[in-house]
């Protein structure tokens, strides 16, 4: 187990050696539709962040939410293949087969996606990052100082199961995204086997 501060989390073989020790969880895939996201780790100068996105408010699922890059998988294709692709797609930033520095847990959402994360390592920042603007409205670089906290878990009236939250620019990321980057954090950063696929989405993004 490789521990780091965030400010210090940038270091790539450190990354690599705790999700190399992390044995994820597969789920079945059975009546779900395939998807990859890319749990993508780059600098802004010294400093470590997460690429994350907010969808464009035209699209007809999940409209304006904050995302990780990512999206459905094609026949055939790996993961680890399309999340690189969905990257370069929705934030213009190339990643090739050697970026791959591991993959968190599968997880399941209410709308009927099975979400493979996939950690990537995009290096410096490039700048003019842009992708189509029928998909994503925004790129942020998110500090991981500013998401390596510890999550906010609220209750609601339709689940048992705790809905998680990470503060964002002011508001709040939820799940799936807020799992998937809680569980980044606490295994690529700390090498804790912390599981997420309990935690609850929003009601808002059932649909």
């Amino acid at each position: 187990m490789v521990t780091a501060r965030p400010e210090a989390a940038a270091d790539r073989a450190a990354i690599a050696a705790n999700l190399a020790g992390f044995r994820r969880i597969r789920m079945s895939g059975a009546g779900l539709r395939a998807a990859a996201v890319a749990v993508c780790v780059v600098l802004r100068g010294e400093v470590p962040g997460l690429l994350i996105t907010r969808r464009a408010r035209g699209l007809r699922a999940h409209a304006g939410q904050w995302a990780l890059p990512g999206g459905g998988r094609d026949e055939g294709e790996s993961a680890e293949d399309a999340a690189r692709r969905e990257l370069h797609e929705e934030t213009g930033m190339p990643a090739g087969p050697e970026a791959v520095l591991g993959v968190l847990d599968d997880y399941v959402t209410r709308s009927g996606y099975l979400i493979t994360p996939v950690v990537v390592w995009g290096g410096q920042v490039r700048p003019g990052m842009q992708g189509p603007a029928a998909e994503v409205a925004e790129i942020h670089v998110i500090p991981l100082a500013n998401l390596d906290v510890p999550p906010r878990l609220t209750r609601i009236p339709e689940s048992e199961s705790p809905v998680i939250q990470l503060p964002l620019l002011g508001r709040y990321l939820h799940a799936p995204t807020a799992a998937i980057v809680y569980q980044f954090c606490q295994v690529a950063l700390h090498g804790r086997p912390v599981r997420v696929a309990h935690f609850e989405q929003p009601v808002f993004a059932w649909k």
